[in-house]
């Protein structure tokens, strides 16, 4: 029986793809992007999340923790990850969900039931199915047999990536997928590692080998200022955009939200995180007109 650890299933998606889609969400990420917006998808274990804002003191998420890994403080429930086994009791029983358990094995057949159950709004709509994360290609295995059934079913189907695994992955994923959501985050390589924690060559070129298939690309490109909006680093990108094989020219730039500080303090980490700074509207203008000025139509948002 394959399984996959997934974080999340959003019904209703109508920025991951055309039409109205149901987005598969997987638990863990070969990047490290300092700007991410799902932080709690970026480990690719079990996590525990705790809004203390939701906490109202039931104590009863202490009184069955098998390993009294919780306690009560001034700043709400305060859990020792040296002994807390992650068994997900403590969420079962909060009356308000101050606490919840990110991610979980679902059997390929469980998922093809909760797909299945939105196929009459794919029809409606032109929808249908996007795999996204974290980083879906790190469950290649799982992610191709999901991708299977989906086709079987004649399910438009997306694959939202950074395009950072082997290329025979990207490949083989490439045969199942209608559509690939990828990330360009920045294009000088040192830049690149220093924000993600990868040089980008490999993603640089597994994308020109996807872009020989026949399979519809549409690149991505967070906007946070100071890392990839500069002037230099659009022309590099457009200018690699209109190196690639086939018609590739659309891309969504998503301008930088800080969206993610929040969900860092739920998931306890109070420190290893950086805001940055949005672009500013006219900033966003400048950099769709020099998009256009190369020929390539960018939308913002996705």
């Amino acid at each position: 029986m394959s399984t996959g650890l997934i974080f999340d299933i959003k019904k209703f998606a109508i920025s991951d793809g055309p039409g109205i889609r149901l987005t598969v969400f997987f638990k863990g990420c070969n990047l490290q992007c300092k700007w991410c917006h799902n932080p709690e998808s970026i480990s690719p274990k079990v996590q525990k999340m705790y809004n203390a804002k939701k906490c109202i003191g039931a104590l009863s998420c202490i009184e069955i923790c098998p390993n009294d890994a919780l306690k009560m403080t001034s700043k709400g429930i305060i859990t020792d990850y040296n002994i807390c086994n992650l068994c997900g009791k403590c969420a079962e029983v909060c009356p308000t969900k101050a606490f919840e358990m990110l991610g979980s094995n679902i059997p390929i057949s469980a998922l093809m039931k909760k797909i299945d159950n939105e196929a009459i709004f794919f029809d409606q709509s032109g929808g249908g199915v996007t795999f996204s994360g974290g980083e879906p290609l790190m469950h290649s295995a799982y992610l191709i047999k999901a991708l299977k059934e989906c086709g079987k079913r004649m399910y438009h189907r997306v694959v939202d990536t950074t395009a950072f695994s082997n290329v025979e992955t990207v490949l083989e994923v490439a045969k199942h997928t209608e559509l690939f959501l990828i990330d360009l985050k920045v294009m000088d390589s040192e830049k690149h590692k220093e924000f993600t924690g990868v040089s980008n060559e490999k993603i640089l070129s597994n994308i020109v080998e996807l872009a020989k298939t026949n399979c519809e690309i549409i690149f991505r490109i967070p906007l946070i200022k100071g890392v990839n909006t500069s002037k230099e680093n659009i022309i590099q990108t457009a200018l690699f955009i209109n190196s690639l094989e086939g018609n590739r020219n659309v891309v969504n730039v998503l301008p930088y939200h800080n969206i993610a500080e929040n969900k860092h303090l739920k998931l306890g980490n109070t420190t290893n995180f950086k805001t940055f700074e949005p672009p500013s509207s006219f900033e966003i203008k400048e950099i769709v007109s020099m998009f256009m000025e190369y020929g390539i139509t960018a939308t913002i948002g996705g």
